[in-house]
């Protein structure tokens, strides 16, 4: 049934951030994609005092735990068991706020996750069909792609794992490598046959195209909207929803066809045995995907969030009032807004109200990598510059505001230690800190340390004007936080502090103060002017807590204390009011919100940086001159005889035309003349040839290599060339023309 929730009045939130896998720790780019814009509009709904939940929690299947096990020589579980608590406090100690805090691990996620499964199997809402798949029979093992290992038909990268190319990046499928080995056993792969469950996008091609691109063309992010557009237009396929693992959730097992053993039911988790067609006894060494079960994790961890709180957890996923939004960046698009809608709406859930994806964030000049060393990950920061001193909370502060400052909300941005500086130092120290630090000494030094009167009678424009900004900003703020533009509301907010310091300027309190003494005496019209001038900049303060404690709450928690109020006042009604700290009261002496960050910082952060990169690219050489030692030491192949090679078709043809496959920069779409017939082959050739340069090139062809498809298009043949010492690649032809379709002996 189709669930359209997107004009019902909203009655509560329930806001996700994408689950982080817990197989290592994760850089400030994760922050800023996708959990601090999600704390942001939690907190802001939150001053709003609706009803809203805010779940996340750790991934914790699939083969990139068991991988890193591998690597570390542990356990899956041990692996965990390790990053789990280390990530949920990292984002605490960052103030990422979640509601609860979950794990795909958890007892509750596996029993909800085999439930999903077990509505959609039983509505005959997945398919299951048998395909070959690759496998390690020394290990009795079907290979997870991730398991599998050979040479990339992009690049020649003789490392490629079965799913990608860490080298040039491109998206592989393990058909596609080129002579596949076992990562287990190192032995060749063999194809035995296995059963699986697919769930069929192609049946709900037409609710995406209209739920997505009609209902949500507006109010989607343009980049959301077109990356889905993009895997609509280009035809969805059934997605495997199984695979054969022994990592992950298991299957539900069926009791319909006959009695299962107790070793196959111990399989299920919790001894659960479910009524679920077509999943026998035989099935019982599947798990389910991750891809699958992890945003599953969403709902499990509402369940125990309700559980803690003794509430009633299904209006969050069944009532239509709910407003769902999923918080994630770009390489998380098509799983929200395609996949698990799909899944949600096939068991009656709610579908989501909006995707506010973001993009990526670089780092000085290139990507954010792991692997390379070239990232500044969220632990490293927190031990860095949080840990090492008192109050260390406002320099979480410090990278919340930069990062939502350059937030790659419509683009890709970048994150620079230089312009971590000047934020904090321009902006955050001498606009934010510097108005709060004088309103407060001025306060303490002309007014007693007390809130002073307002004196209506003797009110001037500069005063009028101050009021209508504190009012107008209030609604900027809520208006653009609505409306997911965080990084505008942001300088809101700071454009607020900085008209409160040139407020501050024009009137001169301090000159007042000096002009208007006589005799020790302050004059009457002196002392009206300079109460006027602090009480108003001690209700922007005021304002300026509320309005900026979505992005940083350490900041507006120290200026509560400051002022000796609760957090009540921070409640979203409260912004604009120009009453809310009363006459009279006192209020603390001033404390240094920010403090300002040295060059030597900011210089042994980029050496840190510079460091780390490097070793990591010596481990990388050291692995890569390993590899090709090894190669080096590596026999002549398994002697054949000539009726082995001469089933090989070998013949010239020309090439008629060539271009790049889309979304594939490593690929060119070539059409060859053989003479009796033209063929399609794809041909991982385009890092070293453009397409213009290569047309009528006579190339060497194997002719009788059966079709595969590559990128969704059907190549049939391979085209040989020659790889030298540098890595360059060149073409096997002729050395002279010869006619089309000629045989090579």
């Amino acid at each position: 049934m189709e669930i359209d929730n997107s004009k019902k009045t909203i009655g509560r939130y329930l806001i996700t951030a994408a689950l982080p896998y817990a197989n290592g720790l994760k850089h400030i780019g994760h922050l800023a994609g996708a959990y601090l814009p999600a704390d942001i509009y939690v907190r802001y709904l939150k001053a709003q005092k609706r009803d809203v939940v805010f779940v996340c929690g750790s991934d914790e299947h699939g083969t990139a735990i068991p991988i890193q096990a591998m690597k570390e020589g542990t356990t899956a579980q041990a692996i965990i068991d390790k990053y789990h608590p280390i990530i949920e406090q990292n984002f605490k100690d960052l103030g990422i706020a979640f509601d609860i805090y979950h794990r795909t691990s958890a007892p509750l996620h596996h029993e909800t996750a085999q439930e999903f499964f077990t509505v959609l199997n039983d509505n005959g809402d997945l398919e299951v069909k048998e395909s070959e798949q690759y496998y390690d029979e020394a290990t009795n093992t079907f290979l997870a792609d991730r398991y599998i290992k050979g040479t990339c038909p992009v690049c020649s990268n003789d490392n490629a794992y079965g799913d990608q190319c860490e080298k040039c990046g491109s998206t592989l499928s393990p058909e596609m490598l080129i002579n596949p080995v076992s990562t287990l056993s190192g032995n060749a792969p063999i194809k035995k046959a296995t059963k699986h469950w697919y769930l069929p996008l192609n049946r709900h091609e037409e609710f995406l195209r209209n739920w997505i691109l009609t209902e949500h063309k507006d109010d989607w992010r343009t980049s959301v909207v077109g990356q889905c557009k993009s895997w609509i237009d280009g035809g969805l396929q059934p997605r495997a929803v199984t695979r054969d693992l022994d990592w992950g959730i298991r299957l539900p097992l069926s009791v319909n066809s006959q009695p299962l053993t107790e070793e196959a039911a111990s399989l299920a988790v919790n001894g659960q045995r479910s009524t679920v067609n077509n999943v026998t006894k035989d099935d019982a060494g599947k798990v389910l995907y991750v891809w699958f079960d992890a945003p599953i994790g969403y709902i499990s961890a509402t369940k125990q969030w309700a559980l803690n709180n003794e509430k009633d957890w299904k209006p969050y996923w069944y009532a239509p009032d709910t407003k769902l939004v999923h918080f994630v960046g770009k390489d998380n698009i098509v799983f929200h807004c395609i996949i698990f809608p799909v899944m949600l709406k096939l068991h009656g859930n709610i579908l989501p109200t909006n995707v506010p994806a973001n993009e990526f964030m670089n780092l000085e000049g290139d990507k954010m990598s792991t692997s390379r060393g070239w990232s500044i990950e969220m632990d490293d920061y927190i031990n860095d510059w949080i840990k090492k001193e008192n109050g260390g909370e406002g320099l979480a502060d410090v990278l919340r505001y930069y990062l939502t400052q350059i937030a790659p909300e419509t683009k890709d941005s970048e994150f620079t230690w230089k312009g971590f500086q000047d934020a904090n130092n321009s902006e955050l120290v001498n606009i934010f800190g510097n108005f709060v630090n004088r309103t407060f000494v001025l306060m303490h030094k002309l007014c007693g340390g007390k809130v002073p009167v307002f004196h209506n009678e003797i009110i001037d424009d500069a005063d009028k004007q101050l009021i209508v900004d504190i009012k107008a900003s209030a609604a900027k703020v809520g208006a653009l936080l609505e409306g997911y533009k965080f990084r505008d509301a942001l300088f809101e907010v700071i454009d607020l502090a900085r008209k409160g310091n040139k407020y501050m300027q024009d009137k001169e309190p301090w000159m007042v103060a000096k002009r208007e003494t006589v005799d020790g005496i302050l004059s009457a019209e002196g002392k009206s002017s300079i109460d006027n001038c602090l009480h108003l900049c001690l209700q922007l303060t005021a304002n300026l807590t509320i309005l900026i404690n979505p992005f940083l709450p350490f900041t507006a928690g120290k200026l509560c204390k400051m002022m000796k109020v609760v957090n009540r006042m921070l409640e979203w009604e409260n912004a604009g009011r120009i009453d809310l700290l009363k006459v009279g009261y006192s209020l603390r002496e001033p404390q240094l919100l920010f403090r300002k960050i040295e060059n030597e910082e900011i210089e042994a952060q980029l050496a840190k940086l510079k460091a780390s990169s490097e070793s990591r690219q010596q481990i990388n050489v050291t692995k890569v001159e390993e590899v090709k030692a090894q190669k080096e030491l590596e026999p002549v192949a398994a002697e054949i005889v000539f009726d082995d090679f001469a089933k090989i078709d070998l013949r010239v043809g020309t090439i008629v035309a060539a271009e790049k496959v889309p979304k594939a920069d490593k690929l060119l779409q070539l059409s060859v003349d053989l003479g009796f017939e033209k063929r399609t082959i794809v041909s991982g050739i385009a890092l070293h040839f453009a397409p213009e340069d290569i047309i009528g090139k006579q190339v060497t062809v194997v002719v009788n290599l059966a079709p595969r498809k590559m990128r969704g298009i059907e190549s049939n043949g391979m085209i040989l060339m020659a790889e030298d010492t540098e890595g360059k690649l060149h073409f096997i032809n002729p050395e002279i023309s010869v006619n089309n379709g000629a045989s090579v002996k």
